[in-house]
């Protein structure tokens, strides 16, 4: 009897030892031994990549939900997976933006567009791009903010590469680990200034993911070539330590040497895996490690920090674009600015490179037109021992001055430029200084979050009896101010970086050179129309956003070329219509 059960099955086992490999299922062959491990027993996670059949509806780079059309369900196994309605993605979207808007709390949409991001990239850009004006603040700032804040709480799937001081010695390793190996833009943040929220740790990642979907979404670069990297060093924000939700190091920041030798071998690391052409953008650095780094790899890498470069080159462009509102050149106008961190002197130092452009006056000269006010008063020559380098440049002679009114009464501005962070501080009576000094004050106030933003359109419009010229770095709904309706503009970093990220990668641009941001200011500046003006507005509407990118990523590129820094040869003829031509669509593609 014994002999007839010990059959050999083709595998070469005995059919008495078959019930083991069998799950309880119907008797489905248990082939990768899942079931029969015990729950603490190591399997090894096997998987298919094919994309087709159930696989490729979880595969958001190719995922269409139901406009999967009869034929493609038929050749790619989804029958009976999807309902049977065949959606068109016109009507895809229709449905989302109806339901993005059931949500009342901003944060709910974000997580809504992050969820549609994990599942349908091309819906998501799609939408993105056909609603740009309303969705902009929901996966970019002033949400994004808040979507940091509790990234521990909200996080479901890695976006990007998470790079903390355990893997040093081995950032070549991890890179490798990212599935996408033609990377042509990284956007990395070690968490420490956040906006204007200050240190939020690994949670940081928030702002990569956020500004590498604007570089698809409104600089047509391809999503599979961004890459979002959090350097996780720890963080001082005992809150967050604290917490035990909280998803990065729970260690105080690391410092000196060994912040700096994770730094260098992540661009050495970067550099020897993706080439000399990649792009890397510093973001939300503290202001000591963000001037060092730009300082150390400008002339190594191909490296742009947004909070210095980016501001600057839109801050400029609003700028350009106010002249014809304020009258004179450049050069004719005093700027006082609150705040003299990253992004403070990063502007005051295009400026000034504009009006020498401009002017040929010596650089030292240009300077002495600019004003910087920070925690301790005004940046003046006394004070020059004691001052961050950054800012020793600005140290003009003048009597020391405690408060910004005073700074005001005193310097007497035609423009006042708030880069510190802090809500509020662009007072009534600072305003109201402002509109009597000028018949046309221009009044930027940069912070974000909106909570931070140092004084709202409507004060800036009210305090000023409505001859203020107001722009801002988060958004304001329209005012009404005695029967006119005014539209505050937005210096947005968005206007500049995705634009200028897709002419530095069409051109095969090798390094950034500050014409390259003075180019794209004036291309931006050139794009404000005479409606615009009539509201009152410096920048133009987001809704031409990609026709903005485009020319701005033209003009990038001809001064690249200009300058001998680009490879990508020869030379296209339309510089514009390329650039147009190498951009990402969203539209569904049809599958064989």
């Amino acid at each position: 009897m014994e002999s007839t059960l010990k059959e050999i099955s083709s595998n070469g086992d005995s059919v008495l030892d078959m019930k083991d490999k069998c799950g309880v299922a119907g008797g489905v062959e248990d082939m990768y031994g899942e079931d029969r491990a015990t729950e603490d027993q190591p399997i090894t996670p096997w998987t298919f990549s094919v994309a087709s059949g159930y696989s490729l509806l979880r595969d958001p780079h190719y995922n269409k939900g139901l406009a999967f059309t009869e034929e493609e369900r038929d050749a790619h196994y989804l029958r009976g997976l999807l309902p049977p309605t065949v959606l068109s993605q016109e009507l895809q979207e229709k449905r989302l933006i109806h339901n993005l808007r059931q949500y009342q709390v901003p944060l709910q949409r974000y997580m809504a567009m992050m969820d549609l991001q994990e599942r349908n990239e091309r819906l998501f850009y799609k939408l993105l791009i056909d609603h740009v004006e309303e969705l902009l603040p929901i996966v970019y700032t002033p949400t994004v903010g808040e979507a940091c804040q509790k990234y521990g709480s909200i996080f479901r799937r890695p976006q990007g590469l998470f790079i903390s001081l355990k893997e040093k010695g081995k950032i070549l390793e991890v890179l490798k680990n990212w599935p996408e190996k033609s990377i042509q833009v990284i956007v990395v943040t070690d968490g420490e200034r956040i906006l204007g929220l200050g240190d939020l740790g690994c949670q940081g990642m928030g702002i990569p993911v956020g500004k590498l979907s604007l570089y698809t979404a409104l600089g047509g670069v391809r999503p599979s070539v961004c890459l979002p990297i959090t350097i996780d060093v720890g963080t001082n924000n005992q809150q967050l330590l604290d917490n035990e939700f909280y998803i990065g190091l729970k260690q105080k920041r690391a410092t000196g040497q060994e912040y700096a030798e994770l730094l260098e071998e992540f661009m050495s690391a970067v550099k020897q895996n993706y080439g000399e052409k990649v792009l890397i953008q510093f973001e939300d650095f503290a202001n000591h490690n963000a001037f060092n780094l730009l300082a150390k790899y400008r002339t190594t890498h191909l490296v742009f920090n947004d909070d210095i470069q980016g501001t600057a080159s839109v801050v400029l462009a609003g700028l350009i674009a106010s002249l014809k509102l304020l009258g004179g050149t450049l050069a004719d106008h005093t700027f006082l600015f609150l705040g003299a961190g990253e992004a403070g002197t990063g502007i005051a130092e295009l400026i000034a490179l504009e009006i020498t452009k401009r002017t040929s006056v010596p650089l030292e000269e240009a300077r002495k037109k600019i004003w910087l006010v920070d925690s301790k008063g005004l940046v003046v020559s006394s004070r020059l021992e004691s001052l961050q380098h950054f800012k020793k440049p600005w140290a003009h002679d003048h009597e020391p001055v405690k408060e910004l009114i005073d700074a005001v009464k005193a310097i007497k501005p035609t423009v006042l430029i708030g880069t510190s962070g802090v809500g509020k501080t662009f007072t009534k009576e600072v305003v109201e200084t402002m509109a009597s000094l000028n018949p046309k004050p221009l009044i930027m106030a940069l912070s974000n979050p909106t909570s931070q933003a140092e004084c709202t359109a409507e004060e800036a419009y009210t305090w000023s009896k409505g001859h203020a010229i107001f722009a801002s770095g988060s958004p304001f709904d329209p005012f009404e101010y005695e029967g006119r309706t005014f539209v505050s503009g937005q210096a947005n970093n968005a206007y500049i970086f995705p634009g200028f990220g897709l002419g530095i990668i069409m051109s095969g641009t090798i390094r950034v050179h500050d014409d390259m941001l003075l180019a794209a200011s004036e291309a931006l500046a050139a794009q404000v129309t005479e409606e615009d003006y009539l509201k009152g507005r410096i920048y133009p509407s987001f809704t031409n956003i990609r026709k903005i990118s485009a020319h701005i990523a033209a003009e990038v590129a001809a001064k690249a070329y200009e300058l001998g820094l680009a490879t990508r040869l020869p030379r296209p003829t339309d510089l514009e219509k390329y650039a147009e031509s190498c951009m990402y669509t969203p539209v569904y593609r049809t599958y064989r």
